[in-house]
């Protein structure tokens, strides 16, 4: 049977729905950047989970063709992730999406190398006469953050935000979102097929411990 992370890491994919504290480790990412409102459509957002996909897929499926990954086992595809931050803020303004910088990411196996992605790159860029230059290899430490289980639209997300600020606080933690360190969400159902209502996300963030 497949590898699945969601699986085997619930601690960080599928978090109860009230806040918790969680160190997350050092994780590699299929990753491209952008700017814009994420719900535009023939926007940048849109077209980077296509590509992000393109190379997640082509990775995942290289053990049926010539190349050959050392260590490689097979696996699901990871969940579609996010960091996202506006230029200015610490937080987020879910009244100004225009205003959104985002990095949209799918993990890697710890088994991907970088020579291994720039293989996926050129192959898929040959076989599906697409332009994968915008896709990187993104290594990302977290580190100790606040997550929850968000259930419902993501326009209600600031309901849940709230909790986790408060939850936080309480703990000793104050947020740490910073040009290194940003807010992340895991999108763990596929809004095209799920009421808004039902819709499964992790939001997490970034803390560190109050001095004093």
């Amino acid at each position: 049977m497949p590898f699945d992370y969601k699986k085997e890491y619930k601690e960080f994919y599928i978090p109860l729905r009230k806040p918790s504290i969680v160190d997350v480790p050092t994780m590699n990412y299929v990753a491209v950047r952008g700017t814009g409102n994420p719900n535009d459509e023939g926007g940048e957002y849109k077209a980077s989970i296509g590509l992000l996909y393109g190379i997640a897929y082509m990775i995942k499926m290289s053990y049926k063709g010539n190349y050959k990954i050392d260590g490689f086992f097979e696996y699901v595809v990871p969940p579609l992730e996010g960091l996202w931050w506006q230029p200015g803020m610490n937080g987020i303004d879910y009244s100004r999406k225009e205003a959104f910088s985002w990095i949209s990411l799918i993990r890697l196996p710890d088994f991907v190398s970088r020579e291994d992605f720039e293989w996926a790159v050129r192959e898929a860029t040959i076989k599906k006469k697409t332009d994968f230059s915008k896709v990187e290899f993104l290594r990302y430490d977290e580190g100790m953050c606040v997550q929850c289980m968000h259930v419902g639209s993501y326009d209600k997300e600031p309901e849940t935000i709230a909790l986790m600020d408060d939850f936080a606080k309480n703990e000793g933690y104050d947020v740490d979102i910073n040009g290194e360190r940003f807010h992340h969400e895991i999108y763990l159902s596929d809004p095209r097929k799920t009421e808004p209502a039902k819709l499964k996300t992790v939001i997490r963030y970034p803390v560190k411990f109050r001095k004093g």
